[in-house]
């Protein structure tokens, strides 16, 4: 799904998956041709950054020979290497290693620390505290003076490693790398060694001629987004990217329909960049059961509406569109006591609002970095990892809310008075003492979800707003309330959303959001 995603996101671009070198890799290795991606890269135990912990470097894999053999030779006998391009790395530096590399079956090589060190990393293992001594891994303007390196530092080091490859190349007969790859049978062990464990080596699981045809990638993958709904979207809606114009579609989707939004918003992110377009300029209401990732990537300007069900992933990426869900006014139950969205949505969202009718998943709102939702209830692990943004809760959690939550804020409407002892308090605290941002916020965030939605639950707090308002628990990190306690730039609370339509008190009387 996730390789789909990309590629929806980006159909230009290749699909590049990493593998670490394992035992079990080449079983692995299909699986990934088989899910369509463009690339696939075995990563080998040594090499990697010198901010990783010893456990990693020394204990993380296997020497990525053993890795890259057992990929080729799988992808070769289930006939998928011609669909996919095989790359390599893991402490790579020298010729030979290329050699070696290309006669297992790499067609691509990464060279990571060696061109670190030719740019005059000194490998002093502290890129992740911003004290890098020679000024490669740092922030800090006086020792990003001391960098020594030069493009032609690295230049020379990529110049002596294709003149020693092309000596080799010479000694065995090829002309061409192309022809070299995966020509296992000129590699032989190594009869000359005097240790003895080294002689009881049988390296003929590595060496062995794999079967199938294809020795390298030849012919393009099958990508499945040509026939996506987003196409037909395009169709109707690129006269709005180009001008900016409102334009408003209606359309049926079922679960077929995967990653919707997502070329739309590669399209709009060409043509207008990060900042996108003005809001709801381009609003699609869907009526049906949404596929996977619907809304992922969706961009400014772009609002999607959806009466009906949706899958997981819903709104993963989100990048400053609009997600609004809606429970079907002919449901026979009630919004917040159903499964209205599946599990692990707003994963990894960055900006944008959304706002669901009814009951989501596990893991609502995990990784979330910026988005302003409401939700009607969650299953467990709520807002796991979440690190920006507010989300407001009107029902009841699952277990394990805000597991590893270091940033953004949430509220949580606790009518049962059971919430706390569903929340993991390894990084945050709790209150019911809500200031008057937190008023303001909640307040906008609930007058936007029942103008989008018409949400019963919603519009009963909002008529019942201080005797609710009393029920609400607020969960915020404890990190992060130290930074907005000395940067009030930092607080979320401080950017409202627009105001979605005018709002009524419960005196009948209009009246803002930004009112205690």
């Amino acid at each position: 799904q996730l390789i789909h995603d990309l590629k929806a996101a980006n159909p230009e671009a290749d699909i590049n998956v990493k593998l670490v070198s394992e035992a079990g890799i080449g079983t692995i290795a299909a699986g990934v041709a088989k899910a369509n991606a463009d690339v696939v890269h075995i990563s080998g135990h040594s090499g990697g950054t010198g901010a990783s912990p010893k456990t990693s470097i020394k204990n993380a894999g296997l020497p990525w020979e053993l890795g890259l053999a057992e990929a080729n030779q799988m992808l070769r006998s289930t006939d998928l290497r011609s669909r996919i391009k095989v790359t390599v790395d893991g402490g790579m530096k020298t010729g030979y290693d290329v050699a070696i590399g290309t006669l297992l079956g790499a067609e691509e090589y990464v060279f990571g620390t060696a061109s670190l060190v030719t740019s005059g990393c000194v490998m002093a293992r502290q890129c992740h505290e911003n004290t890098c001594p020679v000024g490669v891994a740092t922030q800090n303007e006086n020792l990003r003076q001391r960098f020594p390196g030069e493009p032609q530092h690295v230049i020379n080091y990529m110049t002596f490693i294709a003149q020693e490859l092309r000596e080799i190349m010479a000694e065995l007969g090829f002309e061409t790398v192309e022809e070299m790859i995966g020509r296992v049978d000129v590699l032989r062990q190594r009869e000359d060694v005097e240790q003895e464990k080294a002689r009881k080596l049988d390296l003929s699981g590595i060496l062995a001629q794999p079967a199938g045809g294809d020795r390298h990638k030849t012919e393009p993958q099958t990508h499945e987004i040509e026939e996506a709904l987003d196409w037909d979207l395009l169709e109707e809606a690129g006269g709005a990217i180009e001008t900016g114009e409102p334009i408003h579609l209606d359309r049926e989707i079922s679960t077929v329909n995967r990653a919707v939004g997502a070329t739309l918003s590669n399209r709009i992110s060409k043509h207008h960049g990060t900042e996108g377009l003005p809001e709801d300029t381009i609003t699609v209401d869907f009526g049906g059961t949404a596929g996977q990732s619907f809304g992922a990537f969706l961009q400014d300007g772009v609002t999607m509406g959806l009466t009906g069900t949706a899958n997981d992933y819903v709104g993963k990426g989100l990048s400053g569109g609009k997600l609004i869900i809606n429970t079907p006014n002919d449901a026979p139950y009630e919004p917040e006591e159903n499964i209205l969205i599946g599990n692990v949505a707003l994963y990894g969202a960055t900006q944008g609002e959304a706002y669901i009718n009814g009951m989501a998943g596990e893991r609502f709102g995990v990784r979330n970095s910026g988005v302003k939702a409401v939700v009607e209830s969650v299953g467990d692990h709520g807002c796991e990892y979440m690190t920006g943004g507010v989300v407001a809760c009107l029902g009841r959690t699952g277990k394990n809310f805000a597991a590893g939550m270091s940033g953004g804020i949430a509220y949580v409407l606790d009518r049962d008075g059971d919430f706390e002892g569903k929340v993991n308090y390894g990084m945050v605290s709790t209150t019911d003492d809500l200031d008057r941002k937190d008023r303001q916020m909640l307040r906008r965030l609930i007058e936007n979800h029942v103008a989008h939605t018409d949400s019963d639950r919603g519009e009963y707090i909002l008529e019942n707003w201080e005797s609710e308002l009393e029920k609400f628990v607020k969960v915020v990190p404890d990190a992060y309330a130290e930074i907005i306690e000395n940067d009030e730039t930092a607080d979320v609370r401080t950017d409202l959303p627009d105001t979605a339509a005018p709002t009524v008190g419960s005196d009948g009387v209009g009246q803002a959001a930004s009112d205690d």
